[in-house]
């Protein structure tokens, strides 16, 4: 969101971010637009996303603006009841397919609900876009509504040979359910290489348990959440990146995760999932080895990484080719033909 923000401000749109304050939250850094957060008694289950779409529509009731932006379904209700009433533009930016994030997609009636609430989005959007080809499909299957697919990518900024840190294996993201740590500890156990997780989540204590059981804890560095210049400096330090999901539900499943993009940008080769849009990139442009999520063959091909010097660097330098391809100062030209054709249709 704040890529997105950034680029439009930069366009010469004045814009409004409206997120939540959460008890653990960073400080709001300043930007060339306008930023709000709301505080809200509950931060999770049903109490929170009933509050929070009612304390977000009472909040825009108050405000005038040229058209609104809805970021994936538990934002959307609100922002799509107030741009009818005030005759203005309503914008759905899914960044996932939210009925088959890991959260929703094994609970039925959680799973329904959100789905009802996509379904009388969706069909009542006409200004829409999307991160990936495959979501886009989708949605356009289900409710013949076409999506723009805007990738979220790093800004192109001019290559800076890294000083790495030697067998150095990176994640970076949430940590949550789903995202091939637990396998990645485990295969840690039997490796010479030190692993740093930058991020915070559900299983982060889980983690940091599972770590001291395995004894690897003196291998394995958790940062918790890190502020993005920071993290750009240690990715450019790693060694290896890792880009794992396991296939629990579609949202995983036809993701484009940030990451995949940030190793990408930093020249560091990556290990990454199967899934449809990972492998369509990585066969067009081979910046990965492509791992399941089986501990062996995760130690075998981290290992492959570290001691395979000719390949890595061949992984090495497609990244800086890909780089020049595959940038934000591509996707923003999308971005901003999206919007300024927003009140020409």
């Amino acid at each position: 969101m704040q890529r997105i923000c950034r680029s439009l401000a930069l366009r010469g749109y004045d814009v409004l971010l409206v997120g939540r304050v959460l008890p653990d939250s960073l400080p709001l850094q300043h930007q060339p637009y306008r930023q709000h957060r709301l505080k809200c008694f509950y931060n999770k289950g049903k109490l929170f996303y009933l509050e929070y779409m009612l304390r977000l529509y009472f909040y825009l009731l108050r405000k005038r603006f040229d058209a609104y932006c809805a970021i994936d379904l538990d934002t959307a209700l609100p922002v799509y009841f107030i741009s009818r009433q005030k005759q203005k533009p309503f914008i759905y930016d899914a960044h996932e397919y939210f009925p088959e994030v890991v959260e929703v997609a094994d609970r039925k009636l959680v799973k329904a609900v959100w789905t009802a609430v996509e379904g009388f989005i969706v069909r009542r959007t006409t200004h829409a876009y999307t991160v990936t080809a495959t979501i886009a499909a989708v949605f356009q299957e289900k409710y013949q509504t076409k999506f723009e697919v805007i990738r979220n990518m790093p800004p192109l900024l001019p290559y800076k040979t890294p000083v790495k840190e030697p067998r150095t294996i990176l994640y970076q993201g949430a940590v949550n359910a789903g995202r091939g740590l637990e396998p990645l500890l485990e295969a840690m156990a039997g490796m010479d290489a030190k692993l740093v997780i930058c991020g915070d989540g559900d299983i982060f204590g889980q983690l940091l348990n599972m770590a001291q059981a395995l004894g690897i804890s003196h291998k394995v560095e958790f940062k918790g959440k890190v502020l993005p210049q920071d993290l750009l400096e240690i990715t450019r330090k790693a060694t290896i990146g890792i880009m794992l999901l396991e296939n629990k539900g579609l949202s995983y499943y036809y993701s484009l995760a940030n990451k995949f993009f940030d190793y990408i940008h930093a020249c560091v080769p990556q290990l990454v999932v199967g899934f449809p849009e990972y492998k369509q990139l990585n066969d067009q442009y081979h910046v990965a080895l492509v791992s399941s999520l089986e501990v062996k063959e995760l130690q075998e091909k981290i290992n492959l990484l570290l001691a395979d010097k000719a390949l890595y660097q061949e992984l090495e330098q497609n990244c800086r080719l890909a780089r020049e391809e595959l940038n934000w100062q591509q996707e923003e030209q999308k971005l901003w033909c999206f919007y300024d054709n927003l009140w020409k249709k």
